[in-house]
């Protein structure tokens, strides 16, 4: 009984709030002039901020045309655009700005959608060996992160050089298909020096003094085991896979809205994305290093950690996760 009076008192409070919420924006229109979405444009800087107002605003709207415009074709954005300005009667010609403000905010919305599609499509693409597009990729991918050292063959234990588990990479692409592998071609290839010393620390031991108060601590081959812990220490191309997973879930929860839109001045593409991933790479390897973990099992409680200190970034509307280095030199801050 108490659960249903706690659902029915959650029913009226939401009717109540969307009632009130209909009612204020009639009084603001009377009062103003101007519509909802006339005054997310004219008080609300550009980037996401506005873009979220305007997509949380068309989304609610009871008008069947305001909800579907979140979804249409790029093509069709300029005469949706139209179609919003009579429905809401207002005169292009007396207010330009507004068509251009609208038409910017649909192209990131619709954009963040067709990129969320473009990349799911790469993660469930499995890689085929068979498949010479696929081979050259993963081959040239040894080329960007061992210049200096030519591959045996194709099957061979030199590929846990890189951080892949066995001496055939295919198998390690399972969980995120194809968009892994994008993923670690594009740093090695974008941003070949870092990408190549992130590597080198993931594979040398990292020897560092040793504290009184960790002394007390440990045991004499903890203490051994600590100061001598190679996993800075961890398989590069494995974690590459695991953060583009981090990535992945980042965009589909709509977490990384806030940066795409506060550095994409129109549709977010895939480079966007894979950008992301550059960021989140480096960052992910210097927390790794700040954390200062007794081994590789820790990885999970790192990567979580890690996964918190990102979505709380992005909750700033004005955050933008712009890297200082070689991959993000296309980016473009609004």
């Amino acid at each position: 009984m108490k659960h249903f009076l706690r659902m029915l008192i959650q029913v009226c409070l939401y009717f109540y709030c969307k009632f009130l919420w209909r009612c204020m924006k009639f009084v603001m229109r009377k009062l103003t002039g101007r519509c909802e979405l006339q005054r997310i444009c004219y008080s609300t800087k550009p980037g996401a901020s506005r873009t979220m107002k305007i997509e949380t605003s068309l989304r609610d709207s009871k008008s069947k045309l305001l909800q579907t415009s979140v979804s249409v074709h790029p093509d069709a954005i300029e005469k949706t655009i139209d179609d919003i300005m009579e429905l809401k009667q207002i005169n292009p010609d007396i207010n330009p700005q507004l068509g251009i403000s609208l038409q910017a905010c649909l192209l990131q919305i619709v954009g963040y959608r067709n990129l969320i599609a473009d990349v799911e499509k790469l993660r469930r693409e499995p890689y085929d060996s068979d498949n010479p597009q696929h081979e050259e990729m993963l081959l040239k991918l040894w080329e960007f992160l061992k210049p200096n050292t030519p591959l045996e063959s194709r099957i061979s234990k030199q590929w846990c050089e890189i951080g892949f588990q066995g001496d055939d990479p295919k198998t390690d692409f399972r969980g995120m298909g194809l968009l892994g592998l994008y993923n670690l071609q594009y740093f090695a290839e974008r941003d070949a020096t870092v990408a190549q010393q992130v590597l080198s620390d993931s594979l040398h031991p990292k020897c560092r003094d040793i504290t009184k108060e960790e002394i007390s601590k440990f045991s004499k081959a903890e203490w051994e085991k600590k100061r001598m812990d190679k996993a800075i220490g961890y398989s590069f191309a494995i974690v590459g896979i695991n953060i583009t997973d981090l990535a992945y879930n980042l965009l589909v929860s709509g977490a990384l809205k806030t940066h795409f839109y506060n550095i994409a001045p129109e549709a977010p593409t895939l480079s966007h994305f894979q950008q992301a991933f550059c960021y989140l790479m480096h960052e992910f390897h210097k927390f790794w290093i700040e954390e200062d973990p007794m081994d590789i099992m820790e990885f999970n409680r790192v990567r979580e950690k890690f996964r918190k200190r990102i979505i709380k970034q992005l909750q700033n509307p004005n955050m933008a996760l712009c890297p200082h280095f070689a991959a993000s030199e296309g980016l473009i801050n609004m």
